[in-house]
């Protein structure tokens, strides 16, 4: 007998078929589903998930699936599944997330949301909607578009000069500063032609803008900053300037507040900020260019006694998450805004900001930047004004020296992981810093080769922690004698003990009391069994070890 969900969600849809439903309600429930993240119908169960069955003109399946097919644009291809519940059918049909924003044939538009009381509906995706959902996909750049009110007469003198001296500050593309004004908009594309006259695009409006004429043709361009102490507001500032502007003006005040320690490391002094100085400004950079310009809100800095969050409306693209930005491909929402704050040097050219926003807190032994309040409607990262380790900080300077390079993001993450758990398989490493199998495996060859770290066991029991010389850098040799020593030393104890306590012990009892791989259980209970410690009764799966001395009188041997 099938089970079915017990509740509508909104990848989940309930709908009656003892009347047989019309064609028309399950184009429009395929539709909505497309154009949001996908899902399932089932056709046969009423709204509180009981069971009445489908009506025989839908019990064919390829039929179905065709129609529906060609009656949605761009044709969406269904999979359907009769299920039973006793003498009753219900049908079961996948609905894949779209690509592209889908229509019925008649011309529908839908999607779905979540109402006040948590349960889902379908509507009509508006046509100020579309924007945001093609920008999602990938399959619009807003910032590419030109604004059709719009002259070079909105473009402010003072922010030109803002931008050429910020080419000459960051070192961007030198050859920009040899154009003169159009010549520089159009390479940068900050103007289009349209006609006989050059059109500013969102880009150019959003970084050239007169401050008024910016307010009335993106008013979207808002940014804020507050400053929390405890439960007061201490600062709260909402403006709409050019984007250069904003990000100066936020740049300067977190600067004035970006109070930093000092540490000797060899015969230099290290400073320590509250927050990385390039780790910030690329995050800041990062939500200006890959906000979505098409809805209302703002980039917000809010600062508070124990960190820092930044946000801005837009959710990640389809196909990122939170739990995997290392490892995804950089590409953002507005291609033409950010390949531009690249050029003139003020983002990471590589399109890999997110790697120095890691380092920023890795380098100081701070805790990682989190960014799993995000939404689907909005990005929020989060830095933590956590303590620095000053050990770990040290010793990661004196191994650069002798790495001759800087350290990868991984390299760092990998190091600081093994400092908080010093000892860990690559599944466990792969599960706590999320880094797919094959990095973790060449990231931990290099700095094991190098010396920094040390591999214990081989084949799937292998577990990784630093090596002797880093335990020494950070003056914490005991941690690495007890880490190295206790198998030796207390694995014996530890077994006889729990087959003293049990009366009798299994490989797989072995296995889960020290976290071991099984072969590995069986070696050490083979080693205490010739040693005369224990006793092997029963054979294959029913095997078990049973002491064979008192547990007051027993000694361990050196094996």
């Amino acid at each position: 007998m099938c089970t079915f969900p017990t509740k509508e969600t909104m990848t989940i849809e309930f709908k009656s078929d003892k009347n047989c439903l019309p064609d028309s309600d399950i184009i429009d429930v395929v539709v909505a589903f497309a154009n949001t993240e996908g899902g399932t119908l089932y056709l046969g169960l009423e709204d509180d998930g009981t069971v009445t069955g489908l009506h025989k003109k839908h019990r064919d399946i390829t039929r179905l699936t065709a129609f529906l097919a060609n009656k949605t644009v761009p044709p969406v291809s269904t999979r359907a599944l009769i299920l039973t519940q006793g003498p009753l059918e219900v049908l079961q049909l996948d609905v894949p997330k779209s690509n592209a924003i889908v229509a019925s044939s008649s011309g529908k538009i839908l999607r779905r949301r979540l109402k006040a009381d948590g349960t889902p509906e379908n509507v009509p995706m508006y046509p100020y909607e579309i924007p945001h959902r093609l920008s999602d996909l990938s399959l619009l750049d807003f910032s590419a578009q030109p604004l059709p009110d719009a002259t070079r007469d909105d473009f402010s003198a003072a922010e030109r000069g803002r931008l050429r001296d910020i080419i000459r500050a960051q070192h961007g593309e030198p050859a920009l500063l040899e154009l003169d004004d159009l010549e520089l908009e159009k390479a940068l594309r900050l103007v289009v032609r349209n006609g006989d006259i050059f059109r500013p695009t969102v880009t150019g409006l959003l970084l050239l803008g007169r401050e008024d004429r910016l307010q009335s043709l993106i008013p979207t361009a808002e940014s804020s900053i507050q400053v929390m102490d405890g439960t007061t507001l201490r600062v709260n500032e909402t403006f709409t300037l050019p984007l250069l502007a904003s990000i100066e003006k936020i740049n300067s005040f977190v600067s004035a507040i970006n109070h930093e320690d000092e540490m000797d490391v060899g015969l230099f002094r290290l400073p320590i900020p509250h927050y990385d100085k390039r780790s910030f400004r690329e995050a800041l950079i990062n939500a200006y260019s890959h906000r979505d310009y098409s809805m209302l809100g703002r980039v917000r800095v809010l600062i508070e006694n124990d960190g820092m969050t930044i946000s801005n409306p837009g959710g990640f693209l389809q196909g990122i998450d939170a739990h995997h930005l290392l490892d995804a491909e950089p590409h953002g929402r507005n291609p033409v805004l950010a390949d531009c704050l690249k050029r003139i040097g003020l983002a990471e050219r590589s399109g890999r900001g997110i790697d120095r926003i890691y380092a920023g807190s890795l380098r100081y032994g701070k805790a990682l930047p989190d960014y799993s309040t995000s939404t689907s409607t909005a990005v929020r990262l989060y830095i933590p004004d956590s303590t620095p380790d000053k050990a770990f900080i040290a010793m990661l300077a004196e191994e650069q020296k002798i790495l001759g390079r800087d350290f990868t993001i991984y390299e760092l993450l990998l190091l600081a992981t093994l400092k908080h758990t010093p000892r860990q398989s690559i599944e466990e490493l792969g599960q706590t810093t999320n880094i797919p199998s094959y990095r973790i495996r060449t990231t931990l060859e290099t700095l094991v080769e190098s010396g920094m770290m040390e591999a214990i066991g081989s084949g799937r029991s292998c577990t990784y922690l630093l090596s002797a010389r880093l335990y020494h850098a950070q003056g914490i040799e005991t941690s690495y004698v007890r880490q190295t020593d206790i198998d030796a030393v207390r694995y014996p104890e530890l077994i006889l003990k729990l087959a003293h306590q049990k009366g009798s012990i299994t490989r797989a009892d072995v296995a889960e009391l020290l976290h071991i791989h099984t072969s590995q259980a069986y070696r050490l209970l083979r080693q205490l069994k010739d040693s005369g410690h224990l006793r092997l009764e029963g054979y294959g799966k029913h095997a078990c070890y049973v002491p064979v001395i008192s547990k007051e009188s027993h000694q361990i041997k050196k094996f």
